[in-house]
């Protein structure tokens, strides 16, 4: 058997992205976030 292949940092991030933007609910969670985020520093 062969030692599996350590990613490298961006192989990750990518992989995170494409799991995110596949998965709605949490799209919509992150997009809700942003939302009281920006809404809080116009205040």
């Amino acid at each position: 058997m062969r030692k599996p292949r350590k990613r490298s940092f961006a192989e990750l991030v990518l992989e995170n992205k494409r799991q995110l933007l596949k998965d709605q609910d949490a799209m919509d969670k992150i997009e809700e976030r942003l939302e009281l985020k920006r809404l809080n520093k116009a205040e």
